[in-house]
């Protein structure tokens, strides 16, 4: 009998602790599910422009344009975990005027301090940071976005780490096909990564590398080197890019190769007004039995001035002059002043 009651006492200790413990749970899940709610938000960004073409022979002298719309939606599940969809509406060969096509659909996981997971279709990072440090592509494309050395979406994974407080990387493996050819056509993934490097403040350097398979001995790849500087009322940046075996990320041409340099500044007069200017030159090989450098016809350099005002937060207008000059002597060279804006929420 007094082994029955001895063990009825464990029982409702066991039970008391155990109604405890799940309160003491209990409390604490709702403790932190109050302390996060999970929000979301609308998001768009607009490119227009007008544009005055004084190039010899121009066809088309003037136009309106609106070059490229997004917008989507954000949402937060957690403190750790996010996601978002973009859609781009724009104009591009082999579609339709304002085509709309899935941009972003990613999903992003802190799973620990300094790693971060992304999953789905993604943004890409080879020349996101360039991209940012140049700071007008509602004005112009990063030269690697530009002539089409990586793409700035596409299906795949990405895993960012933050090694140390100076130093960052990530490693990617993608379709390598970028977000308006999204399946995979041979089975061959994009696999690469990047190191930034900042040895001091306002000092940003870069070295990014990929890779996909072509044949059995030949492959696409991209490397491309960038160093930035930003100071209180100025910044200035530049880069090298080198795309081999392809006439772009996703065309592979054995023994094809793009070279080009980008050199960028900006002078900030006060908080809405700042000058720009931006020298880029593209050139590519001889490949054997060829005459001339397989993409002549695109071959030369790119000038960028002008002046940005920024009224309200959110709103940019910019005066601009574009020049290119090709290498082909045979072609006219472009000239455009454009008026350009940006609009985004």
């Amino acid at each position: 009998m007094a082994n029955v009651n001895q063990t009825s006492i464990q029982m409702k200790k066991l039970l008391l602790f155990l109604s405890v413990s799940i309160l003491t749970i209990s409390s604490f899940s709702q403790t932190t599910e109050e302390e996060f709610k999970t929000s979301g938000e609308v998001q768009f960004k607009v490119f227009w422009n007008y544009h005055y073409d004084f190039s010899q022979n121009a066809t088309k002298k003037s136009a309106f344009e609106l070059n490229r719309s997004y917008f989507g939606y954000g949402y937060n599940f957690s403190k750790n975990i996010s996601a978002k969809i973009i859609f781009d509406a724009g104009s591009d060969a082999g579609f339709s005027e304002y085509s709309i096509l899935l941009k972003t659909a990613q999903l992003d996981w802190k799973v620990a301090e300094g790693v971060k997971l992304s999953m789905g279709l993604i943004g890409m990072k080879q020349f996101n940071d360039q991209e940012e440090f140049w700071g007008y592509r509602y004005i112009f494309k990063s030269f690697q976005d530009e002539h089409s050395y990586g793409p700035s979406a596409d299906l795949g994974v990405n895993a960012e780490f933050k090694v140390t407080k100076s130093l960052k990387a990530n490693f990617v493996v993608s379709n390598g096909e970028g977000y308006k050819k999204l399946q995979d056509e041979d089975g061959n993934q994009k696999i690469g990564g990047s190191l930034i490097f900042e040895p001091i403040k306002g000092l940003t350097t870069k070295i990014y590398m990929d890779s996909q398979s072509v044949t059995d001995t030949k492959a696409i790849s991209a490397l491309s080197l960038f160093a930035g500087y930003k100071a209180s009322d100025w910044r200035l940046g530049t880069e090298y890019n080198k795309l081999n075996n392809g006439k772009k990320y996703s065309s592979a041409a054995v023994d094809h190769e793009l070279d080009g340099i980008s050199f960028y500044a900006t002078y900030v007069i006060n908080k809405k007004f700042e000058v720009f200017g931006r020298y880029d030159q593209l050139s590519s090989n001889t490949v054997t039995g060829g005459l001339n450098d397989w993409n002549i016809a695109n071959d030369g350099s790119q000038i960028i001035a002008g002046i940005q005002y920024a009224p309200v937060k959110g709103l940019k207008f910019s005066l601009n002059y574009q020049d290119f000059s090709f290498d082909n002597s045979t072609l006219d060279n472009k000239s455009l002043v454009f008026l350009n804006a940006e609009f985004k929420l």
